[in-house]
């Protein structure tokens, strides 16, 4: 897998190691990896900065991956102190609750339909 042109080596690596024994599948980082070129280039920007990429590879992470997602802003944002690391961690958490919340509702609405 190449990280090809547009994906700064270092975004790349660090996606990378990341996902490390996590499970995801070396197509769904080829995707991942795609996904955030194509944004990259919809922008139509002559430069991207590799903080923007370094975001939407954290907004990719988010969604695939919660631990992976962890690791990489843990390197990525170089956290300063513990406080802001677990703030990080508990909006994550939101974000997890809210999945699961829409998750339930959206299961209980197909039994609904079932039964109707």
């Amino acid at each position: 897998m190449a990280g090809g042109n547009l994906f700064p080596g270092q975004n790349f690596n660090g996606l990378m190691r990341a996902c490390e024994k996590r499970p995801i599948s070396v197509e769904t980082l080829e995707e991942a990896v795609a996904e955030i070129e194509g944004e990259v280039r919809s922008r139509l920007e002559r430069e991207v900065s590799s903080e923007s990429i370094g975001e939407l590879v954290m907004d990719k992470l988010r969604a695939l991956d919660d631990v992976a997602y962890v690791r990489f802003a843990s390197v990525y944002r170089q956290f300063k102190d513990i406080d802001r690391f677990i703030e990080e961690l508990q909006q994550l958490r939101k974000i997890a609750c809210a999945r699961i919340a829409c998750a339930k509702i959206a299961c209980a609405k197909i039994a609904c339909a079932k039964i109707a």
